[in-house]
């Protein structure tokens, strides 16, 4: 590698003098093109030739690289500024001149080092910092615009809470956010930080941007940082990420207790499902499940059931619950089964098996929530009994979804606090029994089988369940027995969504408990809150209500949030409190989109806003915005959303860039405006085509912005039928299709 040096022509000797000693330099090895330094367990290879910078982490695979360019003044003077300060230049980064192996030389064009980037780190930290090396001060910016390696499965998310933040956020597909400051991979539960730079999505790719201000200690950084065993090691002690083979996405369906209670039996049951069959199950809804089929179940409480055997309630179940099963797969339904197996109300089962329970120091049995007799986890034969009861309900009965009860979560009733008091654990047959908890919750899947589905009812991420479970139960009923659902439980449904949606789609799919919409117990703004709390997150969504009682706009509020789209947490933390603002971040290859809910949570109309930067956007970004519920064009919205919101109510809002043409502003099918039915959407010459899944025998509604100097001149949309309305003075086109079988229908405008 040659260096050239600019010399002045005066002073020839001392000229020879540094030519030699450049000479020298280079022949002892100090001065070189190429740079290799081990930080920790980061490598650092930099390329003088052109400035290229690979940043290698070889334990996680970790590797950025890309070039470093720097902008400075065109001249430093003795005095520390530009001769012009408003002239800049390109500058130079070179390998060090001096020796000091650990930094680089920021080279001016005239051919001065003036500054330097070192890479301070230890262990699986690594940091990018520039500064001067005069004692004058002059702006400059040293720019990093790296192309990101990172673990297959890595999304990109955000580790480091916010103070004051306002907004729960998840994300559906390749979204990236401003607020982004890591690549998570649950497969290695392992994050990739960065604090100081920026992530872009590109092409399938990651590329992180950064622009460290010389002169500002606030911003020249750039800091990377491989943090293992994220959620094992502070939430999760039983951590393994959610298996996809079995459960590739939430769970729909229905269950009976919600409305029924103890009183649905296998009439019940059917004569839902053949509704369903019709009104539901071609939006996406999924599982029967089955409760309170157990002998002795026709009242609460469920200590009184018979839980640890498979006798069933004949006069509510007189066929048995196998023939159910059956009868429910062919309405086109996986059938799904309740079970709270920790104890039993059957006085002849407990006596018989007397050694399976736990007794006080007075010899009597220890209630639980799930039974008069509560079982002891240390007994072998205990758990092999509840294998084979869960193993002939999967295989022999053939349910495929089991809701078992009475898990991790709230109440000391409940068998995971139990097990845990001291005097409870001196009962046990094994006292020394490191993981009684654990023990049963492997034996539900040991029989259950890895092809079915395991709801952890009341489970909870520090829990054992964790490693065994397909989803859980976050929160707590959303009605108490033999009373409608109410407000109140609404608002508790939404604080424990907000509360664990970080462990949603990573550990287990969050279930918030049913979403009841019923117009008998629930205004309908109280119902569009209910829909938009269970269903835009992307949880777990059943239906509790009776379904053929529900009026047809109670109907058409759970059709629109079926299926669930696919969704994961933006913030890998836990936060509290009833949020005003919940954001979905939508990302399609064909474009994004946010859909945003104001909530007024309180008992007075209030006016509910968020700020583009809260989204993750940038503050001058232009959106057309569409509100859902109401079904209105709200224009062209800059640098804030805000509208007036009743009480109890909530604005559900479509947020697209506005790209100064025609384009998709929504469709009625689904509450994500697209995020479930859009397949793909694109302008080519005059034309917008919009390819949308159609529900057969149910006309869908798509809407299109018309800006000023357009004029619509025809729709065609092959496979259905279709009606136009013009809408918004004219800024609106309403285009409705109707198919009598599902089907992707591309919808074609002319301008």
């Amino acid at each position: 590698m040659w260096y050239t040096y600019r010399i002045s022509r005066k002073g020839t000797r001392m000229n020879r003098l540094m030519i030699g000693a450049v000479a020298l330099c280079a022949a002892c090895g100090q001065m070189r093109a190429d740079t290799t330094l081990d930080v920790g367990k980061w490598t650092v290879n930099f390329r003088a030739a052109d400035a290229r910078l690979e940043l290698l982490h070889a334990p996680s695979g970790a590797r950025l690289a890309g070039h470093l360019a720097f902008t400075g003044p065109a001249k430093v003077t003795g005095a520390g500024v530009a001769a012009d300060p408003a002239r800049t230049a390109a500058w130079r980064v070179t390998d060090a001149r001096d020796g000091v192996r650990n930094r680089l030389a920021l080279v001016d064009p005239m051919d001065n080092a003036h500054g330097y980037v070192v890479f301070p780190g230890d262990g699986d930290r690594l940091s990018l910092l520039v500064y001067h090396r005069t004692a004058f001060a002059y702006g400059g910016t040293l720019r990093f615009a790296a192309d990101v390696t990172a673990r297959t499965d890595a999304f990109p998310c955000r580790v480091t809470p916010k103070a004051g933040d306002r907004v729960l956020s998840v994300k559906s597909g390749a979204a990236v956010s401003g607020d982004d400051d890591a690549l998570f991979s649950p497969a290695a539960d392992e994050a990739l930080t960065f604090a100081g730079g920026r992530l872009a999505a590109a092409d399938g790719a990651w590329r992180l941007s950064a622009a460290l201000a010389i002169d500002d200690p606030t911003r020249n950084t750039l800091t990377l940082a491989v943090v293992r065993d994220y959620y094992k090691g502070r939430w999760v002690p039983y951590y393994r990420p959610l298996d996809r083979t079995r459960a590739p996405h939430a769970p729909t369906g229905w269950l009976s207790w919600n409305t029924y209670f103890d009183q649905a039996g296998s009439k019940e049951n059917l004569d839902e499902a053949r509704f369903a069959a019709k009104w539901f199950k071609p939006f996406g809804m999924e599982i029967w499940n089955i409760e309170s089929w157990q002998d002795n179940s026709p009242q609460l409480p469920v200590s009184d059931f018979h839980n640890m055997n498979l006798e069933t309630y004949k006069v509510q179940f007189p066929e048995g619950m196998k023939w159910l099963a059956d009868e429910i797969r062919k309405l086109g339904f996986k059938p799904g089964l309740w079970m709270a197996p920790y104890g039993t109300g059957n006085e002849a089962f407990y006596r018989a098996h007397r050694d399976w329970f736990l007794h006080g120091a007075d010899g009597k049995p220890i209630r639980s929530w799930n039974g008069r007799f509560t079982l002891d986890p240390t007994v072998p034969e205990a758990l092999d009994h509840l294998t084979r009861i869960f193993d002939t309900a999967s295989h022999d009965w053939g349910y495929e979804f089991f809701k078992i009860d009475g898990m991790s979560g709230r109440g000391p009733g409940y068998c995971a606090h139990l097990y845990e008091r001291p005097d409870v654990r001196a009962r046990f047959r094994d006292p020394t029994c490191p993981n009684p908890f654990e023990r049963t919750v492997a034996a539900f899947r040991k029989g259950i089988g890895d092809d079915r589905l395991f709801l952890a009812c009341q489970g909870h991420f520090t829990g054992a369940e964790a490693a065994y479970a397909d989803a859980s139960r976050t929160g707590a009923d959303i009605v108490h027995p033999n009373e409608p659902v109410k407000w109140a439980n609404i608002l508790l449904q939404a604080r424990c969504t907000v509360n664990q949606i970080f462990a949603h789609s990573v550990v287990f799919w969050s279930d918030p408990d049913c979403m009841l919409v019923s117009q008998g117990a629930l205004a309908r703004e109280q119902a569009q809150v209910e829909a938009t709390v269970v269903a835009l997150p992307g949880q777990q969504t059943f239906a509790g209500d009776k379904l053929a009682e529900l009026a047809p706009d109670r109907v058409r509020l759970i059709q629109q949030a079926l299926p669930v789209c696919p969704t994961r947490p933006a913030k890998l933390y836990p936060q509290f409190g009833h949020l005003p603002v919940w954001d979905l971040h939508v990302a399609r290859s064909f474009g994004d989109w946010h859909v945003v809910a104001l909530f007024n949570w309180g008992d007075a109309e209030a006016r509910v806003g968020v700020d583009w930067p809260e989204l993750g956007e940038a503050a001058g970004r232009r959106f057309l915005g569409w509100e859902f519920w109401g079904g209105t064009f709200l224009g062209a919205q800059m640098g804030r959303l805000e509208l007036p919101v009743p009480a109890r109510s909530v604005r559900l809002v479509a947020l697209r860039p506005d790209a100064g043409r025609p384009q998709v502003l929504t469709t009625d099918r689904h509450l994500t405006q697209g995020g479930v039915e859009l397949v793909d959407e694109r302008w080519e010459g005059k034309s917008l085509t919009a390819t949308v899944k159609v529900v057969g025998g149910f006309p869908l509604t798509l809407r299109v912005h018309v800006p000023s100097g357009f004029a619509v001149a025809g729709v065609t949309a092959p496979g259905a039928s279709v009606t136009t309305a013009v809408e918004s003075d004219g800024r609106v086109l309403a285009v409705t299709l109707a198919s009598n079988v599902t089907a992707d229908v591309p919808v074609k405008v002319q301008f």
